[in-house]
């Protein structure tokens, strides 16, 4: 994926965090499990190789999965774990067992998480150096399989919390909707700036022109959550795959270190 820039022309740090399908060799299509629903079109056991992965590692019916039964693989979004891994081990899983790398992808990939937030963060405190640095270092671990995940995470919750209230600054109770169930909530037009929707359920939410510059989205469920013209203007931690899962279009405003997603 090429490196994107913010509106002054700096390349994004976070640009090497987001998915290079072309430098990977085809980890998430081998390493995970699939399991035949409306986002897959088959069962797949992990460790076992997508059908629709050719010799190149690239996938066949890459500009139809939608409508191939792959939902699932377009909403995917590795934090750039596959190509990194990839570029650690020098030859692919054809060529040498791959168990190592396929168990080292889920790990690396919410290590890479945790850096895209962090790295977000540090955009409005630099005192958050320190922590991407012992991030970076733990993702550097020669055996993943012993990084305690969780409490890398929890420490990170923590600085975000804190990062989160400092840009939001004192909100009316009515936008605290951490964790809330707005489960096909008709939210058109809704005023959600600087909101707190932590963990909120926005799965088939009609936001559509809804204003949600600087609101808190970590880990907000938006499967097809109806965002077109909707403004997600320094949306705090948003990741791609939420994007990814959502449904907008053309006059949706997005973070610039997000992509427009092909099927929207």
């Amino acid at each position: 994926m090429p490196s994107r820039t913010d509106p002054s022309g700096r390349t994004d740090p976070r640009s090497r965090l987001s998915a290079d399908c072309g430098s990977c060799f085809g980890l998430c299509c081998v390493a995970l499990t699939f399991a035949k629903s409306a986002d897959f079109a088959l069962d797949k056991p992990a460790g076992e190789p997508c059908p629709n992965l050719s010799t190149d590692f690239r996938c066949s019916i890459h500009a139809n999965l939608r409508t191939k039964g792959f939902q699932g693989c377009t909403v995917y979004d590795c934090f750039g774990a596959g190509q990194e891994l990839s570029r650690r081990a020098g030859t692919s899983w054809r060529d040498q067992p791959g168990q190592a790398m396929f168990a080292a992808l889920p790990v690396l990939r919410q290590l890479h998480e945790l850096l895209w937030y962090l790295t977000e963060a540090l955009e409005y405190d630099r005192n958050v150096q320190p922590a991407i640095d012992r991030v970076e270092a733990v993702s550097r671990t020669a055996d993943l399989s012993t990084v305690d995940v969780a409490a890398e995470r929890a420490v990170v919750n923590e600085l975000l919390l804190a990062i989160s209230k400092k840009v939001r600054g004192n909100q009316p109770k009515r936008k605290d909707r951490r964790g809330a169930d707005l489960i096909g909530a008709r939210l058109r037009d809704a005023d959600l700036a600087k909101a707190n929707l932590r963990g909120a359920y926005l799965i088939a939410a009609d936001l559509r022109e809804a204003n949600l510059r600087q609101a808190d989205l970590i880990g907000a469920d938006l499967r097809d959550a109806d965002v077109r013209g909707a403004d997600l203007t320094g949306a705090l931690f948003l990741t791609q795959s939420q994007v990814n899962a959502a449904r907008g279009d053309e006059s949706t405003k997005l973070p610039t270190a997000l992509t427009r997603p092909s099927h929207w």
